[in-house]
């Protein structure tokens, strides 16, 4: 899918012009992400629950504990809102008014599918460990049978999509330009720092390669 279809409920309405609708902004920043939040209703009490997640073409997968109320609830077929974000400045206008933060979002809207195929739930656990770190998987130990059935994963079909984008400078009344105030954007970024080993060393190989100079 190289376009998703615009809906009633996905439509950017507020300043439309940063509003996205392509596979490319959307899955750029779904890809470069860590943490989901998952938003939805039970018995009319909503809830918003932060998690990681898994991306694999036009489907979000996200895990858990299987005595997760999140997810026991959601795989009952309750409508979900999944959102995320990157703050990647913060805009400093002239005026308290017109200050704003630079970022990237995605909306997504649909229903959860409970996966139980073995095969592709391994595969969405794999998803999972590679979006944290690519390389992992092939270095850790796999899930045992036990582990696979005291862990729920849940499919979100990417359909109901949109992205939202701010870039730039503040924008300012024309009258206040004159004001002897500093404007303008103070960048934000995720940095990796150095790898700190766990204290219960026993048996550590090198430090792997995807960790030397790691960036995102």
């Amino acid at each position: 899918m190289s376009e998703f279809q615009p809906t009633e409920r996905t439509q950017v309405k507020r300043l439309p012009k940063r509003g996205h609708y392509d596979s490319e902004t959307v899955y750029g920043i779904l890809d470069s992400a860590f943490v989901c939040h998952v938003g939805f209703c039970v018995e009319g009490q909503p809830y918003v629950i932060p998690t990681n997640y898994g991306r694999s073409g036009d489907t979000l997968y996200v895990h858990g504990s299987a005595a997760s109320r999140m997810l026991r609830t959601l795989s009952g077929g309750v409508p979900v809102c999944v959102t995320v974000t990157h703050v990647d400045g913060l805009v400093l206008a002239r005026s308290a008014f017109h200050h704003s933060v630079n970022y990237r979002s995605v909306v997504i809207l649909g229903t959860a599918r409970l996966v139980e195929e073995p095969a592709e739930k391994m595969e969405a656990l794999r998803l999972f460990t590679e979006h944290v770190m690519k390389g992992r998987w092939d270095d850790v130990r796999l899930p045992t049978e036990q582990e696979m059935k005291a862990t729920t994963v849940l499919a979100i079909p990417l359909e109901e999509v949109s992205a939202k984008v701010r870039t730039g400078g503040p924008v300012d009344d024309e009258a206040d330009y004159s004001l002897p105030v500093w404007a303008g954007v103070l960048p934000l970024e995720t940095v990796a720092k150095e790898p700190v080993p766990d204290a219960q060393r026993k048996n550590d190989r090198p430090l792997p390669d995807y960790l030397k100079n790691h960036t995102r």
